[in-house]
């Protein structure tokens, strides 16, 4: 099945990204896409809207710090 122009996910990558080394995100109904950008053609991960929501959450609060 072949997806129209209105179909195809939008990826978004961090303006941070000097490289083509990147993860890109895309909304679609119900949940979000991420992928790899050295490897557009590799089927993304799919998080339904609640994962990306609590991911997020975690971001903002520290979770995923390294130090």
């Amino acid at each position: 099945m072949t997806m129209s122009t209105e179909q195809q996910p939008q990826w978004r990558r961090s303006s941070y990204c000097g490289t083509n080394a990147c993860v890109e995100v895309a909304r679609i109904p119900g949940g979000v896409l991420l992928r790899d950008s050295k490897n557009p053609d590799v089927a993304p991960f799919v998080f339904s809207s609640q994962e990306w929501a609590t991911f997020m959450k975690g971001v903002r609060a520290g979770e995923f710090s390294l130090e």
